[in-house]
């Protein structure tokens, strides 16, 4: 069984690029899955320090993160899709500029 740090690094590291993917991407649709992948790194740093200290607290609230993901995922589609069929684009840059 690989060490508590490994698992604690690959976290840090999958929270840094969806971090680095939120900052320099203009697309939403890109940004939209970065911050899923920063959700996944938090889920992954719970289950580590769950079953380090052996107890379900980190588990469980794996499991709220995941429910509200999952409502996010639904109603972040949504106004992707309508973002993108009223404008024609998902350049958050575009979408900027129609705010003004």
């Amino acid at each position: 069984m690989l060490p508590m740090s490994c698992y604690l690094v690959l976290g840090a590291l999958i929270f840094g690029v969806g971090v680095l993917g939120v900052l320099i991407r203009r697309n939403v649709l890109v940004i939209f899955m970065s911050i899923e992948l920063m959700l996944s790194a938090v889920n992954l740093t719970f289950v580590t320090l769950s079953r380090y200290l052996e107890t379900l607290h980190g588990q469980v609230c794996v499991f709220f993160v995941m429910t509200v993901s999952a409502a996010e995922v639904a109603v972040g589609l949504a106004i992707i899709m309508m973002l993108f069929r009223n404008l024609g684009t998902t350049n958050i840059d575009e979408v900027r500029l129609m705010k003004e």
